[in-house]
């Protein structure tokens, strides 16, 4: 999938992303405030940050899509993992402050102040989560459809406000009935979740940076392409590394070695076109063509090595001093 085409995907689902969520927000603030729940008001103002984090993943898609430049020649994809990370923090801090608040008032016995909300409150629980499961399958799916990290994290995104909904659905129906504490143990299970699902996409995102193979499935994948291609040998050295959400390959090929030099070419091309056309997630292919039945180059260098150390046949200046040495014993 080309780069304008991961952008237009990833801007059509933040924008629908943050009219959801003001809508949201408006509905839960409303219902908090006429339902008597400060937790649904607190609802309402974490689902309104929302719409800072959809707005990182619009800049972080928009400023990966750009074509090479002068001071960026191999593309700019690695800025999408800096806003996935920026969004990991976010939603790290989301998750500490719900399991803070939890933790605060079962430590304090702040829950037993609680007043018992009424059913608009317990309505608007139920539509946040609804809404709020139904935004994160809609935004993983495009996530996984362009393989953006910035749009995974913002559907986790999603998923935490669910399950911040959970917390006050909890809340408020054990609030009705009588069982306070109910709120703040459910906010410190949610917080776990929150937490790992924060963790998972750091990580990823880093991976992503660091020029971390891709995965196994894929290479091998890759490696049966190469060897089914016509005028290949033998395959020397595959190596593959992440570029943001994209791969970079580096092959070297083995092909007949009287071949003239454009024969040779061609198949090394072919390859390199193959590669690029059959694996969408590949950006670029390198391709070096060695002579079928050469020493590989290690293999070369550790022959060397044993060379150098084995034994010499003795010279006739080393017999005289063998001599000379029996014969002052």
């Amino acid at each position: 999938m080309q780069s304008t085409d991961v952008k237009k995907i990833a801007v059509k689902t933040s924008i629908v992303t943050i009219i959801v969520n003001f809508l949201l927000s408006a509905f839960k603030l409303v219902a908090g405030i006429l339902g008597n729940s400060l937790a649904m008001i607190s609802d309402a103002i974490h689902s309104a940050s929302d719409v800072f984090s959809t707005l990182i993943v619009i800049i972080g898609v928009k400023i990966a899509a750009k074509a090479p430049d002068k001071n960026h020649p191999f593309g700019h994809e690695r800025f999408e993992c800096v806003a996935a990370i920026i969004l990991a923090v976010v939603l790290c801090g989301t998750g500490v402050f719900i399991g803070y608040s939890g933790v605060s008032n079962i430590v304090t016995g702040a829950y037993k102040q609680f007043e018992a909300p009424t059913y608009l409150a317990l309505a608007a629980a139920i539509v946040s989560i609804v809404v709020k499961e139904g935004m994160f399958w809609y935004t993983i799916r495009a996530a996984k459809k362009c393989n953006s990290g910035a749009l995974k994290a913002d559907a986790w995104h999603h998923r935490s406000d669910a399950l911040s909904s959970v917390g006050s659905l909890i809340g408020i129906v054990g609030a009705m009935f009588g069982v306070l504490i109910l709120d703040s143990i459910a906010s410190i299970v949610i917080c776990l979740l929150i937490l790992k699902a924060a963790v998972d996409i750091f990580i990823d995102a880093v991976r992503k940076m660091t020029d971390q193979a891709c995965d196994e499935k894929t290479e091998n994948e890759i490696r049966t392409f190469i060897l089914s291609c016509e005028g290949v040998k033998g395959l020397d050295s595959l190596m593959t590394r992440l570029f943001g959400n994209r791969v970079y390959v580096i092959a070297e090929i083995s092909c007949e070695s009287d071949l003239p030099l454009h024969d040779a070419h061609d198949i090394a091309e072919r390859v390199h076109t193959g590669i690029e056309q059959n694996f969408p997630l590949v950006k670029h292919v390198t391709v070096h063509v060695n002579p079928y039945g050469s020493q590989p180059e290690e293999q070369a260098e550790q022959d060397g090595a044993q060379e150098q150390i084995e034994p010499q046949e003795p010279t006739v200046q080393d017999k005289q001093e063998e001599k000379e040495e029996e014969l002052t014993r």
